[in-house]
């Protein structure tokens, strides 16, 4: 019998992977972490196309997940430092090799996803 891809064990674990792992910005933030900790307003700033308000809910999601810790410094302003944890470090390795394969699909295609060729249209049969 024909085994589907729900079928195998490891369908799962690439649902718990992608569900953690997805979003457009987690793993942008994963990449920035990777050099130390950081402030939000730097994280923000090495990411300038994110808005506040959804690095606020990618990094809430990624504390929720385990893989950022967040400080919070009893000073005035107050200081909020974000870092991997232990668990988020795990994903360095995955982390570049996407980096990699992202700077390969750019190379091959000549332009960034979703810019696509236009599909011509067909001409109605006279």
């Amino acid at each position: 019998m024909r085994t589907t891809v729900d079928d195998t064990p490891d369908y799962c674990a690439v649902e718990i992977a992608m569900e953690v792992l997805g979003g457009r910005w987690k793993l942008a933030i994963l990449k920035q972490l990777l050099v130390g900790t950081l402030r939000f307003s730097e994280l923000k700033r090495g990411l300038p196309r994110i808005t506040a308000r959804m690095l606020t809910r990618q990094l809430r999601e990624m504390e929720a997940d385990g893989l950022v810790g967040r400080t919070v410094h009893r000073e005035v302003p107050p200081r909020v430092d974000y870092t991997l944890t232990g668990t988020g470090r795990s994903l360095e390795s995955i982390a570049g090799q996407l980096d990699t394969w992202g700077r390969w699909y750019l190379d091959t295609h000549g332009r960034p996803p979703g810019k696509r060729r236009p599909v011509p249209e067909e001409q109605p049969s006279a």
